[in-house]
Parts: structure tokens; C-alpha cells; sequence
């Protein structure tokens, strides 16, 4: 699947500096990814809305793969909320998935990076080392008990499934349901699991 011409990125003429030449690249990236998915953009109109040649986004980082690579990195690069004390780990996902995905809080791109991505089996290699480096490991260091692993990616996937019930699906029982209700329950799933 390829971007139509009034989908791509803008152009954007870019003044000499490495360090902003790559992260305008790595920025651009990101935006396309999450918009499009791995298969979805090209180097080039990443480029273009980088302000630069596809030449020169291949000098920066290789290949496509290898700036997925890099802006996957960036996306997930957050994991203080699973590194911090466990023993409040319940309340803080819960707020912090309630926050993000309220009606006009920002985009979740990284979760859109990875629903659009992930069918690529490069992309889906990427973000699953991604995610277990990021989150699967940190959480699963953190929490006591048997199971500790397969708990932890129980975690991520509720974390993922609800924003994405939330935030792009927007399901009427989880956007419009009683925030002190649904801070209860999601509150509640989570001690669960890191309970054991």
C-alpha cells in the first residue's frame, strides 16, 4: 500500500546540523509510521516531510527498516511508570491510561505505530524486542511471584486493549462510563495481576 500524493508529508527545506537533520528525520518518521504503518510510507516521503533527500535518510540510519528501527526506539523509550515503586503501579497505569486516552488528549502514537505496523513480520520483530526491552522486562523485575513474565505481558496487553477500546474505538462503555467506576475496575485488574 503506498501514500497518495494528498496524503504525503509536507516538504520542508532544512539548514545544515546533523543533530537536527536527524531528528527532524526521526520526528518525521515517527508522524508517518503512526499515520500510515511500516508498509504504508516510503524513505522518501519521510524525507520529504524531514525536509531531506531519501539519500540522506539512508546515510542517517541505513535502511527503512533500521529507521523503524530508531523511531520504535524514541516511541518507547518512556517506561518510568513501570520502574518506579510497584506498590502504587495499579493506581499509576490506571491514571495514566485514563489521561491519555480522555476525548482530546493527544494521539497515541506509538500504540497506532504499532496496530498499523505490525502485520510486517520486520515490524512486528522490531516492536515485540522493543516492548520487552521497554516494558516487558522492567515489569517483569518488578513484580513478586510466580508467573512474573507471562504476568507482565498480561500487563501490556490489557494497557494495550484498553487504549485502544478507549482511544481509537472509542467504546461508549469506556469513554462514556463513570470515570470513578472505571478507575475501580481497571484499578482492581491490574492489582490482580501484579498480585498474582
Amino acid at each position: 500500500m503506498s501514500v497518495k500524493k494528498a496524503d504525503r508529508l509536507p516538504m520542508q527545506k532544512r539548514a545544515r546540523n546533523a543533530v537536527a537533520t536527524r531528528e527532524a528525520i526521526l520526528q518525521s518518521a515517527l508522524s508517518a509510521f503512526a499515520r500510515f504503518g511500516y508498509d504504508g510510507v516510503g524513505v522518501r516521503e519521510i524525507a520529504q516531510g524531514a525536509g531531506v533527500t531519501g539519500v540522506l535518510v539512508n546515510r542517517y540510519f541505513g535502511s527503512k527498516e533500521e529507521l523503524f528501527a530508531a523511531a520504535v526506539e524514541i516511541a518507547f523509550a518512556d517506561n518510568l511508570l513501570f520502574t518506579s515503586d510497584p506498590s502504587m503501579l495499579a493506581q499509576r497505569l490506571t491514571e495514566t491510561i485514563l489521561t491519555k486516552t480522555e476525548r482530546g488528549a493527544e494521539p497515541i502514537d506509538p500504540l497506532l505505530m504499532l496496530l498499523r505496523s505490525a502485520p510486517n513480520p520486520s515490524a512486528a520483530r522490531i516492536l515485540r524486542e522493543s516492548i520487552a526491552q521497554h516494558f516487558e522486562r522492567p515489569l517483569r523485575s518488578a513484580l513478586a511471584g510466580p508467573h512474573s513474565g507471562e504476568r507482565a505481558a498480561m500487563i501490556l496487553a490489557l494497557i494495550a486493549g484498553l487504549q485502544l477500546f478507549r482511544k481509537v474505538l472509542g467504546s461508549k462503555a469506556l469513554t462514556q462510563g463513570s470515570r470513578a467506576a472505571l478507575t475501580g475496575s481497571m484499578s482492581a485488574a491490574f492489582q490482580a495481576l501484579i498480585d498474582d
